[in-house]
């Protein structure tokens, strides 16, 4: 009987460990699907009335209203344009903010060639999401080029179907409720079931360019925040809309809405090979930058 009393107390030890195991389990199960009954909630009740959106583009009829600056005719290289973005990102300090160089600099790009096409307004702002990071990191960014300060960097919702804590599906369907990656210019505001919200104009066919009759929008949420990560491990998620924490994104849409960048990134090789906005050499070959991006680029602040 002596020698039998260890491996009884050693299989009852198993026994326990494996039903505290199991416990575990159904516990983050349990509060996984808290998570998702909450986020379904919380979605369905704000879509019940989303206002109508235009068919038409509301940037190019409303360009008018935020003149463009004068475009100045300035040669530049590669070089030069590297060097410059380089010190743009060591004057932000952009690295202890967790944004990677290759991000800004694609955003970069994108945003001057945005805006030799006449796509943006008066101000000089590009906002960045990096969607490789967990959705519990602050990977929304906005920067002002013209102050060179960073003005945000907080949290930003996915699309339910794009992933769980990080997101890795992107969509341009309608119904997907997933995310969509690329270059977007910020549009018009209203007031809906979302409260104060911003649409959103997608700049890439096939990629983004169903994102206004898709009713995907920039809004706040009571699932972006630290509490809701401290309880369900991650952020909550949209249906597709990039949602901000209640309390910030009313002062974040006024600063970047009618005409300003944002771009989604993600490490997608086919989107990133194929998007004409990521081109630098169409860039230096259209040899004209507008006058407010000069300044950075001929005179690169160490």
């Amino acid at each position: 009987m002596k020698t039998l009393l260890p491996l009884f107390f050693v299989l009852a030890g198993a026994f326990a460990a494996c039903n505290d195991q199991k416990e575990q389990s159904s516990d983050k199960n349990l509060l996984e699907a808290e998570a998702e009954r909450l986020e379904e909630e919380y979605e369905t009740a704000l879509h019940k009335d989303i206002p109508a959106a235009d068919s038409t583009s509301y940037v190019m009829d409303s360009l008018k209203d935020f003149p463009i600056k004068k475009s100045i005719e300035l040669r530049l290289n590669a070089a030069t344009f590297e060097d410059s973005l380089q010190s743009i990102y060591r004057r932000l300090n952009l690295d202890s903010a967790n944004l990677p160089y290759d991000v800004f600099r694609m955003g970069m790009i994108g945003h001057y060639n945005l805006r030799m096409e006449g796509a943006l307004g008066d101000r000089d702002i590009l906002t960045l999401i990096d969607f490789t990071q967990s959705s519990c990191d602050k990977r929304f960014y906005t920067l002002d080029l013209d102050s060179m300060k960073i003005l945000f960097n907080t949290y930003v919702a996915h699309g339910r179907n794009s992933g769980g804590n990080f997101a890795s599906s992107f969509s341009n369907l309608s119904g997907s409720n997933q995310s969509s990656l690329g270059f977007f210019v910020t549009a018009e505001t209203y007031t809906g079931s979302k409260g104060y919200s911003m649409r959103l104009d997608g700049q890439e066919a096939g990629i983004n360019d169903k994102v206004r009759e898709r009713a995907v929008v920039m809004h706040e949420a009571k699932y972006v925040s630290e509490d809701w990560i401290s309880k369900y491990g991650r952020l909550g998620r949209s249906l597709g809309c990039p949602a901000l924490p209640e309390g910030i994104s009313r002062t974040v849409i006024d600063s970047i809405k009618n005409g300003t960048t944002l771009f989604a990134y993600y490490n997608d090789s086919t989107y990133l090979n194929a998007s004409r906005y990521l081109d630098l050499d169409q860039l230096m070959r259209g040899g004209e930058i507008v006058e407010e991006v000069a300044t950075p680029l001929l005179n690169p602040i160490n």
